[in-house]
């Protein structure tokens, strides 16, 4: 799986099969040990402030309340002028606490070509608004909440320097309801890493 274009592909396969370990173990009994090697950006993945700051908090550090049983919003951004989003995005909608998932409708591109160039993207006034709404969370169902031309990259500056955590390659925001819906999108506890692929799922009702 490649997500971002430039990073490596991950390399999944067994470190023990079933068939070498027959020779370690009692007759009848085998076991698998897997290994896994890949970049930390790789899948749908949460940025804590690490990602972005020195001195920020890394993924082991990060708080289980800012990742997991989040009460959660989706934010509709299917129909839209052009690929960036800004603070009008969110209308009225309260943010405090929540993780707020922004529905693109990209992920249609997952796993093509296409779903590496032309990706909708949130402004600096629509991260200034999570801010200052007192969100818990930003997830998108595209390549990246910046526009990936912008070297600055103003949303994770803004958004991780206020504690606000990232998830990235979201898919299947259609299935969820517009709220009362909890989300988890937790990584493993892995020191000095910025980043890391999580399992984001959401419960509804």
């Amino acid at each position: 799986m490649v997500t971002y274009p430039g990073l490596p592909t991950p390399v999944v396969r067994d470190w023990l099969s079933r068939d070498a370990s027959r020779a370690r173990y009692a007759p009848g009994t085998t076991f698998q040990i897997g290994q896994i090697e890949l970049v930390a950006n790789t899948g749908t993945y949460l940025d804590a402030p690490f990602h972005r700051y020195e001195g920020g908090p890394d993924i082991a550090a990060y708080p289980l309340e800012r990742v997991a049983d989040l009460d959660g919003v989706v934010i509709p951004a299917t129909t839209r002028a052009g690929r960036a989003l800004d603070a009008t995005a969110f209308g009225r909608t309260n943010l405090r606490g929540k993780a707020v998932l922004v529905h693109t409708g990209w992920d249609a591109h997952w796993r093509t070509a296409q779903y590496g160039a032309g990706h909708p993207f949130l402004t600096r006034p629509a991260a200034e608004h999570l801010v200052a709404a007192g969100a818990a969370l930003l997830g998108i169902d595209s390549l990246n909440v910046d526009d990936d031309q912008d070297g600055t990259r103003p949303v994770h500056t803004l958004l991780l320097d206020a504690g606000i955590a990232i998830v990235e390659h979201l898919c299947n925001l259609d299935a969820l309801p517009g709220s009362g819906f909890r989300f988890f999108a937790v990584p493993a506890k892995v020191t000095g890493m910025g980043s890391f692929p999580v399992r984001a799922f959401a419960v509804v009702g």
